[in-house]
């Protein structure tokens, strides 16, 4: 089996500001980190690895800093690693960037056939949670969105099994391999990476294909190839601190009633 995971550099939102002047992301001094949600479908990929005896690529689009996360993925145990950069893929949206990573999928299943693509459920950045189903669109094969669980994975029957994480209930889906998942956070838990995936990870150089490896059409890269325009970037206003009815632990009866008669007066509930 040969497992394909998508990761992506992003900026740690924790330490994001947004230039009041300007409206624009400050990004100097901003670490940089693995999408979140993509280091679990990497976790993923591993335990199917260990359960399956599958070989496991991991890509990921940007610039050459970007190698950063390929190695942290070469550190939970992927086999290799494949850095996809070129300056025409420079403002790529993700029309453009899942047209790239389709591409560099189709390359590999030329040279070993991919059965399972793992994607985090969205990137932290973006949240958009487009490139995933992106991906899965061009390449023509099943998309398992939201999975929180595999259920089975059948390599004779060439099916599986998944349950997607929906608003307060789990959806069973079946599909045919070959197929692309996006994964919650609920889908593992984390293990920490060995010394020696470590050492291998620290001295590891990602292959570099680019537009020209991949045979990729111009017009439909980077600026050129996305639709998407960001008309404006803005702080969201700071909210005034919440009211707390106090007594509430001693007499919650009270406290209800005088939480209700808050909600009328402010027309939030109707008096009936």
């Amino acid at each position: 089996m040969h497992i394909v995971v998508c990761v992506k550099q992003v900026p740690d939102t924790m330490e994001v500001r947004i230039d009041p002047k300007t409206n624009t992301l400050v990004r100097a001094g901003v670490p940089s980190i693995i999408n979140p949600y993509d280091i679990h479908a990497v976790e993923e990929a591993m335990r199917l690895k260990e359960k399956f005896g599958a070989s496991v690529t991991a890509i990921t689009m940007g610039p050459p800093q970007a190698e950063e996360v390929l190695r942290k993925a070469i550190s939970f145990g992927v086999d290799k690693a494949i850095l996809l950069s070129d300056r025409a893929f420079a403002g790529s949206d993700t029309l453009a960037t899942s047209y790239v990573l389709a591409q560099a999928i189709r390359k590999l299943s030329e040279e070993q056939p991919v059965d399972l693509v793992l994607c985090g459920k969205q990137a932290i950045d973006g949240d958009t949670a487009q490139v995933g189903p992106g991906i899965a669109t061009r390449l023509n094969i099943p998309q398992l969105t939201y999975v929180m669980k595999i259920d089975y994975l059948d390599l004779e029957k060439r099916e599986i099994q998944v349950q997607r994480k929906l608003e307060g209930e789990r959806e069973i889906v079946k599909a045919t391999l070959p197929a692309l998942l996006t994964v919650t956070k609920d889908i593992n838990e984390l293990r920490y990476a060995s010394f020696p995936n470590l050492l291998r990870a620290a001295r590891y150089r990602p292959l570099l294909w680019n537009k020209e490896s991949l045979l990729l059409e111009e017009g439909r890269l980077g600026i050129k190839g996305s639709p998407t325009a960001v008309r404006r970037i803005f702080a969201p206003p700071e909210r005034e601190g919440g009211e707390i009815i106090p007594g509430g632990m001693d007499n919650p009866e009270k406290a209800a009633a005088e939480l209700v008669d808050k909600l009328i007066t402010t027309k939030i509930i109707a008096d009936r």
